[in-house]
């Protein structure tokens, strides 16, 4: 797979995919939109990848949102534009939200628009202490997209998210970890290396296990109690069946460490 504004490497099992667009911050137009959606739906489909990564390319920017000189420049069509470009990212991050691997963002620099966004749409996140976090949306006159109004208020509250949206707040690397924006904050120049060693243990895990976790923590803000606990009947009895826990039992049985396969 080659794309133009993305950079992927997959190496033992899991999937680096950097936005590669440094010198506009790696903001989001029309064409990286596109190809996230082709990447996440490829990645869906690669049993073998069991751990993604997604961050950006240089040491300033995560994601500055979306290409704001871009909309400029096309102004008059920049509400069609729009449509276009939330309709594969939108597709992207559902695809990523849904997929058994668990995605991880390794934060590097300002997340900003559709960068914040991504960051509350990924499974875990880990900050460089050089990061940034903000919304930026109504400062440019627009209101949220990429998720970031379903995710955000699950994980940081309805009160929080309305300032961040309202005020665009800039959060530090400290506040983002308070709030529970990100899981870890690491010096920048250990960033790769405690993300490298995060995404190698989940990517030893077992992933059909890892999968249903993640199916259960996007369904329960919905259901009712006694439903959620029907999924929870439904997964756990269908996660029996693999040989991941047939593993898991006799690792447990035997006092060894398992050998996942993720199957």
């Amino acid at each position: 797979m080659s794309y133009e504004t993305i950079d992927l490497d997959i190496r033992d099992q899991v999937a680096w995919v950097t936005l590669n667009r440094p010198k506009s911050f790696n903001a989001l137009n029309a064409q990286m939109a596109k190809e996230l959606c082709d990447l996440s739906i490829r990645l869906g489909e690669d049993r073998e990848v069991r751990a993604v990564v997604l961050t950006g390319a240089g040491d300033q920017a995560f994601c500055a949102g979306g290409d704001v000189q871009g909309f400029a420049d096309n102004a008059d069509e920049v509400s069609a534009l729009l449509k276009e470009m939330t309709t594969y990212l939108h597709m992207a991050i559902s695809r990523l939200a849904w997929m058994r691997a668990p995605v991880i963002a390794a934060v590097n620099g300002v997340a900003a628009g559709a960068g914040l966004s991504f960051v509350a749409a990924t499974d875990l996140a880990v900050a460089a202490d050089t990061a940034r976090f903000t919304s930026a949306y109504t400062q440019i006159g627009l209101s949220p997209d990429g998720s970031s109004t379903y995710f955000l208020p699950r994980i940081i509250g309805t009160r929080r998210t309305a300032e961040l949206y309202l005020t665009n707040r800039v959060l530090s690397p400290a506040e983002a970890l308070d709030w529970g924006l990100v899981n870890q904050v690491v010096p920048a120049a250990e960033l790769t290396e405690t993300v490298e060693a995060l995404a190698g243990k989940l990517a030893k895990g077992a992933t059909e296990a890892h999968g249903m976790v993640k199916k259960l923590l996007l369904m329960s803000p919905n259901d009712t109690l006694e439903s959620q606990m029907e999924r929870e009947t439904r997964g756990i009895a269908a996660l029996g069946r693999t040989a991941d826990a047939r593993e898991g039992f006799d690792a447990f049985v035997n006092k060894r460490k398992p050998e996942f396969t993720g199957s």
